[in-house]
């Protein structure tokens, strides 16, 4: 059962999220409220684990920024998706910077709301058409900033070399290739574009123009 929490201030939107994770029978709305203290309160009180899955309203009208619910939440132990109507793309890249696994807009069905639900409580990026115009024509956010040595690893590790050979065919120690493609993830977990796996790797670097769109990694 995926427990889930729900902050927004408008109660027909909490009530609509509810029911919908009701009639999936895997759902179960654990919180509801309109702001991320009023949540946080409430775990105190209660002391209840953290939800596998936030879903939050990008503005409150409490006054609390972005970046502070979002940094709040995910600070508490619990993965958020940004559910907003996703008219303000600055702001939603400030959600995602400040670790939002993702942003789904109010416009989407509901089905669509409760998939993305399913896809983060299984530890899964959210990579959907609002994450993709969040980041559109900004490459400052979506850029990872990748070092020179960092970009020759990456480039090498994610075409299918082992990480040893990598090594080796640079002339660096086993141990500097494996701290680069550490900072590499790191990197792009910072931009919201988390890479946990080397099949993530090389689609990353395929994405960044660093090895060929048929190159195929091990």
């Amino acid at each position: 059962m995926i427990r889930v929490a729900l902050i927004d201030d408008h109660e027909s939107v909490r009530l609509g999220l509810e029911a919908a994770c009701s009639r999936t029978g895997q759902m179960r709305v654990v919180f509801s409220g309109e702001s991320v203290s009023a949540y946080l309160d409430w775990r105190t009180l209660t002391l209840e684990q953290p939800a596998d899955v936030v879903v939050l309203d990008l503005t409150l009208g409490d006054g609390a920024t972005v970046t502070e619910n979002v940094t709040r939440v995910v600070h508490d132990g619990s993965p958020v998706i940004i559910h907003s109507v996703a008219d303000r793309p600055a702001a939603v890249r400030e959600a995602l910077v400040a670790g939002a696994a993702g942003v789904v807009s109010k416009a989407s069905r509901i089905d669509e709301v409760i998939s993305a639900v399913d896809t983060v409580a299984r530890g899964e990026s959210l990579d959907n058409v609002e994450w993709a115009s969040a980041i559109d024509g900004d490459r400052a956010f979506a850029d990872a900033q990748l070092s020179s040595r960092e970009r020759d690893v990456l480039r090498l590790y994610a075409a299918g070399l082992p990480l040893k050979t990598v090594a080796e065919r640079l002339g660096v120690a086993y141990s500097t290739a494996k701290e680069n493609i550490t900072r590499v993830r790191v990197k792009y977990v910072e931009v919201g574009r988390p890479a946990p796996t080397k099949v993530d790797l090389l689609r990353r670097a395929m994405e960044d123009g660093l090895v060929a769109e048929d190159s195929g990694g091990a």
